[in-house]
């Protein structure tokens, strides 16, 4: 539970006690199921790489431009999903990326020139980006603080069971080569989610925001399953609305040091998120593979296990998120990635060969990815749903996630590169030293919200507390 809050500061919202409703329940996770489709394209791209190069003749620049075209559009998506999901609300926001994933998908399968998979990864770049910025917010929002880590970090967990399920297609496909089929899968589950969309509730925050404070409280009872606790937790909301209730974006970022602080401290989570190395391993681990003499079926059956490592560590950091707390799991997340980069970059370094150096660079893999499923993947996303204040969490969530898929971008765009000029292990090096910032990062900034109420965090906040005091 979370410690009180200071006596300089009001505290009309004590932590919830009450257990979660099962309609909250439900409409979480069905948010979540976003999560599978934003990792499905991660871990089909990754084995269609190698085919689509094939056919269309294309170089290691123009692969580098196929996987991260997508980055692109993410990063606009999410640049605009701050400003549809503030207008027509999160349900809405999902339901049209769901669209967009369908098309861009279906543009992919049908492609006869390379420039019209960039064009279908570029629309599937901006569904996911309206995706990640959506999804996390709106699931912090249905729930208590409770379960709030628990249900984001299921987003986080269905995304990598989406990089596995891709994983495992591409394997099925690659014997055949059917890549054509590996990008057109995401079709399926899209328009699945789609039609589930039409059965979620809108957000409370989003409607108390707009004054519609009686579909509000009806949406809040309906979620928790209790009166009192929905009345009480549509009075907090009324508070930290409050003089700011018609601020937003950058006005507030104006007005408000707290926010520019919060913003900040977001945009610099998922900085660090994206140099910790993930997508780097997550979309090339095949061509990793292959270059230590894998095979090309070998590579692929190689990272089937990448991802189903990636899929079990996720399930279990659902319980650790609520038992560990954010700051612990984090830091330790980190230490592992920046350790087994450390052995994956003495392996490629020293140009080591044979089985057992073969199978250290599979192992080191293995638990980098383990280390980043634990910690540094479903925590970034958890904790910046929960830092932003109610007037600007649009805002603030949308420059976070922008941020993400801006250094995704950089990061998967010059990967095959840098690894020309400098070579693998200089390459796994840096990023080890990024895991170790990581961890400073952390211990000097990032706050402890497990359990902690939305409004208390923001309270905190207001008050001028340092970013690392405002949750417990």
């Amino acid at each position: 539970m979370s410690q009180p809050v200071s006596s300089s500061i009001a505290t009309p919202c004590p932590p919830q006690a009450s257990p979660p409703g099962a309609t909250g329940v439900r409409a979480a996770l069905t948010t979540a199921m976003a999560g599978l489709l934003v990792g499905l394209d991660t871990g089909l791209i990754a084995e269609a790489l190698g085919f689509i190069g094939h056919d269309f003749h294309a170089s290691a620049r123009a692969q580098e431009w196929v996987v991260s075209v997508l980055m692109i559009g993410a990063l606009l998506g999410s640049l605009g999903a701050g400003v549809f999901s503030r207008r027509f609300g999160r349900r809405l926001a999902l339901g049209a990326a769901t669209l967009l994933i369908g098309a861009g998908a279906l543009l992919c399968a049908t492609a006869g020139l390379i420039g019209q998979i960039l064009l279908g990864r570029f629309l599937i770049g901006v569904a996911i980006g309206i995706c990640t910025f959506t999804a996390p917010l709106y699931i912090s929002e249905l729930t208590t603080g409770k379960m709030r880590g628990a249900m984001v970090s299921t987003f986080s967990m269905l995304q990598s069971c989406g990089i596995l399920l891709g994983y495992l297609a591409g394997g099925l496909f690659a014997g055949g080569g059917h890549w054509r089929l590996m990008v057109g899968l995401p079709v399926v589950p899209a328009m699945a989610l789609f039609a589930a969309c039409a059965l979620l509730p809108s957000s409370p925050s989003w409607l108390a925001a707009r004054g519609r404070f009686e579909e509000a409280r009806k949406v809040l009872r309906d979620l928790r399953g209790d009166e009192a606790e929905a009345d009480r937790e549509l009075d907090c909301i009324r508070h930290e609305l409050g003089a700011d209730k018609a601020v937003g974006g950058f006005a507030l970022l104006r007005a408000r040091p707290y926010f520019r602080r919060s913003v900040a401290l977001g945009i610099g989570l998922q900085v660090m998120q994206q140099l910790t190395g993930i997508n780097v391993v997550m979309y090339y681990a095949p061509k990793i593979l292959e270059g230590a003499h894998f095979g090309t079926t070998a590579a692929a059956w190689a990272t089937v296990l990448v991802g189903l490592v990636n899929a079990v560590v996720g399930v279990g950091a659902i319980f650790m998120v609520s038992r560990w707390g954010r700051r612990p799991l984090l830091v330790s997340s980190c230490i592992i990635m920046a350790c087994a980069l450390g052995c994956a970059a003495v392996i490629e370094g020293m140009h080591l060969q044979g089985l057992g150096a073969t199978l250290s660079l599979v192992a080191a893999l293995l638990v980098f990815v383990a280390g980043f499923g634990m910690g540094a993947g479903p925590l970034v996303w958890t904790l910046c749903s929960e830092i932003q204040p109610i007037a600007g969490r649009d805002f603030g969530v949308a420059c976070s996630t922008l941020a993400n898929w801006g250094m995704d971008w950089a990061v998967s765009n010059t990967f095959l590169t840098i690894v020309g000029a400098m070579g693998a292990g200089w390459t796994f090096a840096g990023f080890s030293l990024m895991n170790i910032g990581f961890v400073l990062f952390t211990v000097l900034l990032v706050p402890e919200t497990r359990d902690v109420p939305l409004e208390v965090i923001e309270q905190h906040l207001e008050a001028g507390l340092p970013l690392r005091r405002i949750g417990r």
